[in-house]
């Protein structure tokens, strides 16, 4: 079966674990325990030079909601040149406004400047909380995009596969609808199956334990984050979820 798996990792290590399970592209972000902000220049040129596959930078200023101001926007813009620059096949984005509605002005300006780098654009999740994403699927196609990472409004997308399922209905080929949120190898194949959906997007998200021998009872972060268990994608994971697509 030809479906794209999107692997989103927030670290070098997680890229090797990817493509050795068997990603097709890679959504490129750092904090992934905040739903996934822009990655570092340097961590852009480094997985550029390592991956095999597309890498599609996330461009997210910060974390919370999706209304970002002018100095929001003018900082992406300069992300969006930083992803190019490193030698990245595309960007994730969205900007709204506080009526749940695409910003259209800010949408055109940041997609334009990708589109003149020659970068790919997804539409990222920002389509989940928004009140009409039949007007919004629209306007995502007349602003060029080529996915939307989508969990159908709902909290994972198995339970948004009716909403997929529509969506694909409704953009008739002319979006790629990619569904996101909770897809595991358990899962992957019903959503597939039912909502028709072009690719499927996962963390795969694991742990394994620190190197470090030394401890220590200082905290880096908040008191329940520790910080000698490293957050890491699973290649185990993503070959269970190929495996179950390929059957």
């Amino acid at each position: 079966m030809n479906i794209e798996i999107e692997v989103c990792i927030d670290n070098l290590e997680s890229l090797h674990n990817a493509l050795a399970g068997g990603a097709n592209r890679i959504e490129l972000c750092s904090s992934l325990a905040l739903g996934g902000l822009t990655p570092s220049f340097g961590m852009m040129k480094q997985v550029a030079r390592i991956s095999t596959v597309p890498v599609y930078a996330m461009i997210r200023p910060r974390q919370g909601d999706f209304i970002f101001d002018n100095d929001d926007v003018m900082s992406m813009l300069d992300d969006i040149q930083a992803a190019s620059d490193a030698g990245l096949d595309g960007v994730v984005l969205g900007v709204l406004t506080a009526q749940g509605e695409i910003d259209m002005a800010a949408m055109k300006a940041l997609t334009s400047k990708a589109h003149q780098l020659k970068l790919g654009v997804t539409f990222h999740r920002a389509i989940d909380q928004l009140k009409d994403y039949q007007t919004a699927l629209e306007q995502i196609i007349e602003l060029g995009c080529e996915r939307v990472l989508t969990s159908g409004l709902a909290s994972n997308a198995e339970l948004g596969k009716d909403i997929l399922k529509e969506m694909v209905t409704l953009t008739q080929g002319r979006l790629d609808i990619m569904a996101g949120a909770g897809v595991t190898a358990d899962n992957g194949h019903e959503i597939l199956k039912h909502a028709k959906v072009q690719a499927l997007h996962l963390s795969a998200k694991s742990t394994r334990p620190s190197l470090m021998t030394q401890a220590s009872k200082a905290q880096m972060g908040h008191d329940d984050v520790d910080d000698y268990l490293i957050p890491v994608t699973s290649s185990q994971k993503i070959k269970e979820l190929r495996a179950t697509l390929d059957k």
